[in-house]
């Protein structure tokens, strides 16, 4: 029986604890862990049986958030991957398939980190990134050559609002045989679940809604388990991989785990060496926002309909964006990815240029 998104938010990927029959998930706190034998400890190291190693590679309450996630997402139970941070996962999940030399076709519409670290970051470590217009989904196959490794994208972008046909994307993504990575923080699965329309990797910021408490930081990947790593269009996935005893991701791993190749080489390179790794602290507090996620977004999205109707009839307001909005350019967009409900997002513009703005902004009293 498929479970509903509010069950998944409060039960998902957790059995109570077996030594103490908590109903809670604890929070584990520790760096290391016991191996019963040399034998178990060689057959963690060498992926024969998956289990606990370091807490920079994984934690038993993290695995919960990353188990929660990945049923939130409705990929496989094993697909994700908590990281510290929003940033960190981006990073991961394009360093992952793409090395020096390679290059990445993204949206140009993007959250203003990762626009600095597609153009200014990743440029000097040999990767180049082609931005494009998203709002022609054919500009992106325009842009595809041969070292081209993946397609990136938000769900709805930030701060414009604009929401990406994805269903369009994917197709073109899957047409040169290669992955689809998106960025979904602003929509959570409450209101879009990407590997429905295509996506193959979808990557969040934690501290965004999923928490809503502004009081963690943190970030996840999920592997939709879909994508073939075997087809030759990613090196890193061919060539034996030096740091991780000459294993071929794509190839050499069991029957049982190949699917997952991508967020494994992630957790046990990328993570394993960078270490950009969550503390069990700020995955149990994500833990605790995730359980409210569906109600919190409900009333988000009520709540954003209502500021935009406000804002689009008050006089001092220039123009008002918010894809839930009948008429806005996305709205017909939102029937399709967003469910109709638009988003918790609203952008607008007053009336009087910077000045108008300066004083509108230093004369807030509840939003900060």
């Amino acid at each position: 029986m498929k479970k509903h998104l509010e069950t998944i938010a409060l039960h998902g990927g957790y059995s109570p604890e077996p030594t103490t029959n908590s109903c809670a998930v604890p929070i584990y706190r520790t760096s290391s862990y016991v191996f019963r034998d040399t034998e178990h400890a060689a057959n963690l190291f060498a992926l024969k049986e998956l289990g606990n190693i370091y807490t920079r590679l994984m934690n038993p309450t993290t695995d919960v958030l990353e188990k929660r996630v990945s049923l939130l997402e409705d990929a496989p139970l094993l697909g994700g991957l908590g990281v510290a941070s929003g940033t960190s996962a981006i990073f991961y999940s394009v360093i992952n398939l793409a090395s020096a030399g390679d290059n990445i076709v993204s949206a140009r519409n993007l959250y203003g980190g990762t626009f600095t670290q597609f153009n200014d970051i990743l440029p000097e470590l040999g990767i180049n990134v082609k931005f494009v217009d998203s709002n022609a989904p054919e500009n992106f196959e325009t842009a595809i050559d041969e070292k081209t490794r993946a397609l990136f994208c938000e769900t709805v972008s930030n701060p414009a609002l604009e929401i990406t046909d994805l269903e369009a994307v994917s197709a073109i993504a899957h047409k040169h045989g290669l992955p689809l990575i998106v960025d979904s923080t602003f929509s959570t699965p409450y209101l879009t679940q990407p590997i429905e329309y295509g996506a193959d990797i979808v990557v969040h910021s934690l501290t965004k809604w999923f928490g809503g408490h502004g009081v963690g930081i943190g970030g996840v990947v999920v592997d939709s388990g879909k994508f073939s790593w075997k087809a030759g269009k990613h090196p890193l996935f061919d060539k034996p991989d030096t740091s991780y005893h000459g294993l071929r991701w794509g190839h050499d791993l069991p029957d049982f785990l190949s699917p997952l190749a991508y967020i494994l080489r992630m957790r046990t390179v990328p993570l394993r060496n960078l270490g950009a790794c969550i503390s069990p602290d700020n995955s149990w507090l994500f833990l605790q926002g995730i359980e409210t996620l569906a109600l919190r977004m409900e009333r988000h999205c009520e709540n954003a309909l209502k500021v935009s109707e406000y804002l689009k009839s008050h006089p001092l307001v220039e123009w008002v964006r918010y894809p839930g909005m009948e008429g806005d350019p996305m709205y017909k967009l939102n029937l399709k990815y967003l469910k109709g409900k638009g988003g918790s997002m609203v952008v607008f513009g007053i009336k009087g240029g910077k000045d108008a703005g300066r004083k509108f902004i230093n004369n807030l009293k509840l939003f900060s």
